[in-house]
């Protein structure tokens, strides 16, 4: 019998669900609407003439007829149906006999021609609201569909709230079912991917953690690069009501960058041939320098001069594609930071005096560390030759080595032409370089920050930078006493 009951409910829930939508589009439908609304007059008046029920029903009965027919033609014919619906009452209980007189004719009058009015009133606001909302929406949404971002809203449970055009086209493109939270659908892509198991470590870290993020994935089929995040959304109370998240494809990107590392890679080692050739010569011709006239010995200058900065460019280049690859081997010892700052500024000081910029040095005496010597040495004349190469004529530039409570610092300050403030956060991006260095035909390659930052960061420290434009830079590199090994750098 249960079995029969089930049936019955299965049908009777299947039956409402078909009817629903015709249901839907005949309420939507005016013309229905209103045969309604005066055939529903009309069999009311009938009712009242056969049962002689108009006194005990009065003209309550024609109220839901009259708002029906001002909702859909407005105040002025609702008031007009309120005054015929008055009409009929009144023609029936004639009928039945009934006493009237004009106060009664006003008291049935005026509630009927004012549920009509007022009905036209509500009901053309709130038609004016809906299409106000509607043209609002249709902006926001071809808005979402025209950017190049998939973006999605979702609850605080991760289920799908809204969806824009390039998502779906996206979500179809990758396979992504249907049905699910996002980080449930995106799980089914965790073996298409090149690190399957760090993908679905993230997702379900995502899946739990409410925080902005922003991560990449690469299919290992196809190469394509994918770049989410995830923005929360709340309210102004601070209540979190959901999340925004993104997608984007950077393929092309990433491609360009392998590409660019390639080139650059390629172009160094080529280099680095002709470059010894060159040196080798040039340290030959230096054994008989004292028998060159002035304008050789001149030139021999100049040539060592060019191939030093040539190599060292060379050198740049390569260590940055190791760094990019996460191969920087770092190798501590026992060093002196004090040491490794006055060898910094004697190396500093024969560029300097060439545009006649002075070149300090404030030490605390010894500063011993354990630090990989070559590299700090490295990082010390990047922030130096910066500083020379970015101060003036005439300018002037302070190294300061400190020590303090289980760290050293290093602060390389200049009065040059500075940096300005909207592009600071970006000096430590591979290959940039300030606008104001770029107008003056500074010359560079913009890895000396990154290479920098590397270094610092795989001996566990911090370098920060502050600059005002026309007024100097100060970067500042913070290392601790001791490392916990030597090793690469990640």
């Amino acid at each position: 019998m249960s079995a029969v009951t089930d049936l019955c409910l299965v049908e009777r829930r299947a039956l409402v669900a078909r009817l629903r939508p015709t249901l839907a589009g005949l309420t939507r439908n005016r013309t229905v609407v209103l045969g309604t609304a005066i055939a529903g007059l009309l069999l009311t008046f009938a009712g009242m003439l056969a049962t002689g029920g108009s006194g005990p029903i009065g003209t309550i009965m024609f109220v839901p007829w009259v708002a029906l027919l001002a909702t859909q033609l407005g105040p002025t014919w609702g008031g007009l149906a309120g005054a015929a619906s008055t009409g009929f009452y009144f023609a029936a209980a004639e009928a039945d006999g009934l006493p009237h007189d004009p106060v009664t004719l006003m008291l049935r009058l005026l509630p009927l021609v004012g549920v009509g009015v007022a009905a036209g009133f509500s009901s053309r606001r709130i038609s004016s609201d809906a299409l106000e909302l509607q043209a609002t929406s249709a902006v926001q949404g071809a808005l979402l569909d025209s950017t190049l971002d998939g973006i999605c809203l979702t609850d605080t449970s991760g289920r799908v709230l809204l969806a824009n055009a390039p998502l779906q086209r996206i979500s179809m493109a990758l396979g992504l079912p249907p049905h699910g939270t996002v980080t449930e659908r995106l799980l089914t892509l965790a073996d298409q991917t090149t690190e399957p198991s760090r993908f679905r470590e993230r997702m379900h870290e995502l899946g739990h953690d409410q925080a902005a993020s922003e991560d990449e994935f690469e299919l290992s089929d196809s190469g394509r690069v994918f770049r989410g995040s995830t923005t929360p959304v709340a309210r102004p109370d601070g209540t979190l009501v959901g999340r925004v998240w993104t997608l984007r494809e950077v393929t092309a990107d990433r491609r360009l960058e392998r590409l660019r590392d390639a080139f650059v890679a390629a172009v160094s080692h080529e280099l680095r041939t002709p470059l010894t050739s060159v040196s080798g010569f040039l340290e030959l011709l230096g054994d008989e320098e004292d028998s060159l006239p002035l304008t050789g010995r001149t030139y021999l200058a100049a040539a060592r001069r060019g191939t030093t900065r040539l190599r060292r460019i060379v050198e740049d280049l390569l260590l940055a594609a190791e760094i990019e690859a996460g191969l920087l081997e770092l190798q501590t010892d026992a060093v002196d930071l004090t040491e490794l700052a006055v060898e910094a500024v004697e190396v500093a000081k024969p560029a300097a005096a060439e545009k006649h910029i002075e070149v300090n040095l404030d030490t605390d005496g010894a500063l011993p560390l354990e630090a990989d010597a070559t590299r700090l040495r490295q990082v010390l004349d990047n922030l130096l030759s910066n500083a020379i190469k970015y101060t003036p004529t005439g300018g002037k530039i302070v190294l300061a080595a400190s020590g303090g409570d289980g760290h050293r610092r290093v602060e390389v300050s200049d009065n040059g032409i500075g940096i300005p403030q909207d592009e600071i956060g970006q000096l430590f991006s591979r290959f940039y370089r300030a606008s104001n260095a770029t107008r003056r035909a500074i010359p560079g390659t913009g890895v000396g920050l990154v290479i920098a930052r590397a270094i610092v960061e795989g001996h566990g420290g911090t370098i920060s930078l502050e600059s005002r434009e026309g007024e100097g830079t100060s970067v500042t590199v913070t290392l601790p006493l001791r490392q916990p090994g030597g090793g690469t750098y990640r």
